[in-house]
């Protein structure tokens, strides 16, 4: 496959390096001192950006009829109009607040345990995320993501970072150097805990993981998420 890749920071660098083990070639390494040139000819595009360019990287590649991979967090407040410009174009989009494949089995624990805790009033949940000093927006985008799963199978309304009510879920968000990304779960009573957590030890797999579903959505038309890539329906 002909890549570009839209955002070429760290994450950017590591997908380079295993689509290139994988036989891809990289043919665009958009930041914010170059322009889109290139992109007319890419199979896929992968967005690891900032938040503010984010969008319009998205909206470009579907104006020109790219399939387009997004693991940019902290935009979300333009999801659902990137979705409906997607439809509208009928193009191909797929976003993941974590591409990793253990986070993304992670997130179907967690769905999990909270239908079985939804009733079990005896135990207050709470979460902790931790990444390095460089990422921009907290809580992460799993940390989100796990939370609103939460509140789809269980009786929470909502999640905050500090100040909980009753029907709330903190989130505690840490920011240590050189951490990839620290998820973790607890529902805590009087008597005890239940913790569920997951321990990235690199970016290699978040980078694997968004070349695996590069190599995925070609040839597709729709919205999608890992969940449809690692058919976990």
């Amino acid at each position: 496959m002909k890549i570009a890749l839209l955002g070429y920071g760290k994450m950017g660098k590591e997908i380079e390096k295993i689509a290139l083990e994988r036989g891809h070639e990289i043919i665009l390494k958009k930041t914010e001192d170059n322009n889109f040139d290139g992109l007319e000819i890419a199979d896929v595009a992968i967005d690891f950006s900032i938040p503010t360019a984010a969008k319009n990287n998205i909206l470009t590649c579907l104006d020109q009829e790219i399939p387009v991979i997004s693991g940019t967090t902290g935009w979300l407040e333009d999801f659902n109009q990137v979705v409906a410009y997607c439809k509208d174009k009928n193009g191909a989009f797929l976003y993941g607040s974590n591409f990793s494949v253990g986070v993304n089995l992670f997130f179907e624990v967690n769905k999990h345990l909270a239908k079985l805790m939804a009733n079990v009033n005896e135990y207050k949940v709470s979460m902790e995320e931790i990444h390095h000093t460089h990422k921009l927006d907290a809580p992460s985008g799993t940390a989100i993501s796990l939370a609103n799963d939460i509140i789809s199978n269980s009786n929470y309304n909502n999640w905050v970072l500090e100040n909980p009510t009753e029907n709330d879920i903190e989130i505690v968000a840490k920011r240590i150097d050189e951490v990839p990304g620290t998820h973790s779960v607890s529902y805590k009573s009087l008597v005890d805990e239940i913790e569920i957590k997951h321990t990235a030890f690199s970016r290699q797999g978040f980078a694997l993981g968004a070349v695996i579903a590069a190599e995925w959505i070609i040839g597709k038309k729709g919205v999608f998420g890992m969940k449809d890539v690692l058919n976990l329906g």
